[in-house]
């Protein structure tokens, strides 16, 4: 009875309502519907390896689904590296001396699926100045000569229209020139005219004929990449140093790899440029834009693309006089910049050290340049020329390195117009101080750091000024 009259008691307590009544399950009917529950995730993680310049390496476990831009910018982000939109994934191909930057859209997984696993093939983390530099200097990248268009085509076509019918016309101009591409199954190489049109590669069975009967289809590029030669001759015994091949997605070794090359670098850069294009199309633009969206410094196409806030604001001044004024004229603005140069020779040659008390350059001999990204120690011209290819052959991309046939004196190289220059940097001694110079005295500077500052902000005898350097970065 007590039991009996203790569970009345207890049933006479008022119930209190559930606030979350969705969250109760009842043993007829389910509250949770399948809508609202999570659904399940069909990302796998996988690990991928990328390596440095230097050969530092780091592992990354990533989504399945991950695109070579997301990959540039979790590095960008673990590193606390800048990103000014040149940072690039790099495919090399170790066995074959081959290589690629790797679309900013296309996915990792993919390009490492096309791997054979006996091969030792990298992904590279390093900056490509060059991925979209044909946006914004057109000019360079396709010479009249190399290029034709369509009959009905009646106005002439300037740089910029060239872009927009690559992009988004249903007639596309054609790139035509010599290669020599390589015999299949044979180790010689033949000079033939080729033809490169939306379906595909083509040459010419007499001279320099276009005629459909004197066609031959060579390979299309839809289904296959475009890698760079890394090697020069060495692996393939090609004529010249810039080599070009077309390789299937799915391919089964060397033996299917239709091989090309070039006379010079500015045909090899015309003809993989008009490929890229002819291949992602539009995709490619918005590569080079999704940075600058919802930015107002972005132009279209058919606006000469504006310099950089930092080119834009540097004006010639003249501080000499009481007050300062704006040099228009260009003679004196170079004359007054020779002058500024010597300047610096005759200040004190003071820095300061780790402290923040000076320290004199005398002491410090010719070891202070030595920290400096931009400077690469004892190593041969042929390495210095690599390392700016694989940064792309814009305009002021740099290296400081020691030479290798004077022990006492440096080199200068610098890319300018598709082409790798080299200027001697000779130490000079007056008056019991040592300065180095690129002009034979003219200008004199008391150490390489103030020489490359110096070559930043003026042309001087240089082709162009210093803008991007060459830096071995760690991961």
């Amino acid at each position: 009875n007590r039991r009996k009259k203790k569970d009345d008691n207890i049933l006479e307590i008022p119930s209190i309502p559930n606030p979350f009544p969705e969250l109760c399950c009842s043993p007829f009917t389910s509250v949770l519907s399948a809508s609202l529950l999570p659904k399940a995730t069909s990302r796998k993680k996988q690990v991928i390896k990328v390596y440095s310049e230097d050969d530092t390496s780091r592992a990354l476990e990533v989504p399945s689904d991950i695109t070579a831009r997301d990959v540039c910018q979790l590095l960008i982000l673990k590193n606390h590296y800048i990103d000014d939109h040149s940072w690039t994934l790099f495919e090399q191909l170790t066995r074959t001396g081959l290589g690629r930057a790797i679309e900013d859209h296309e996915l990792v997984m993919e390009v490492q699926s096309n791997w054979v696993m006996e091969e030792e093939n990298k992904l590279y983390f390093r900056k490509n100045y060059a991925k979209y530099e044909f946006f914004k200097n057109p000019l360079s990248f396709f010479p009249d000569r190399m290029i034709s268009f369509p009959s009905e085509t009646n106005a002439a076509v300037n740089h910029s229209g060239i872009l927009q019918m690559f992009l988004s016309s249903s007639t596309y101009p054609e790139i035509h020139g010599y290669l020599h591409a390589k015999e299949q199954g044979k180790k010689s190489w033949k000079k033939l005219y080729f033809f490169l049109r939306r379906s595909g590669l083509y040459f010419s069975t007499k001279g320099t004929s276009k005629e459909p009967r004197h066609l031959q289809f060579f390979c299309e590029f839809s289904n296959s990449d475009m890698y760079m030669s890394l090697t020069g001759k060495k692996i393939s015994g090609a004529p010249t140093n810039y080599g070009f091949c077309f390789k299937p997605n799915k391919s089964g070794g060397t033996r299917d790899l239709k091989q090309l090359c070039a006379d010079d670098e500015q045909s090899r850069t015309c003809w993989m440029t008009a490929v890229r294009l002819l291949k992602y199309g539009m995709q490619l633009y918005q590569n080079y834009m999704q940075p600058y969206q919802g930015r107002s410094v972005c132009s279209p196409l058919n606006i000469t693309p504006m310099r950089s806030i930092s080119e834009n604001s540097l004006v010639a001044m003249d501080f000499s006089g009481n007050r300062s004024r704006v040099i228009e004229n260009p003679t004196e603005a170079l004359s007054v910049a020779v002058e500024e140069g010597l300047a610096w020779r005759r200040r004190g040659c003071l820095r300061l050290n780790s402290h923040g008390s000076p320290i004199a350059m005398s002491s410090m001999g010719m070891s202070i340049h030595r920290s400096q990204s931009w400077f690469h120690h004892k190593i041969s011209r042929e390495e210095a020329q690599r390392l700016i290819l694989q940064h792309g052959l814009v305009d002021g991309v740099f290296l400081v390195r020691d030479s290798q046939s004077n022990p006492r004196t440096f080199v200068l190289s610098l890319s300018h117009g598709l082409k790798i220059k080299h200027f001697q940097i000779v130490p000079l001694e007056d008056d019991g101080k040592l300065f180095y110079t690129l002009d034979d005295g003219h200008t004199r500077f008391t150490d390489l750091i103030q020489l490359v500052e110096f070559y930043q902000l003026n042309k001087g005898v240089l082709p162009c000024k210093l803008k991007h350097y060459c830096a071995r970065i760690a991961l």
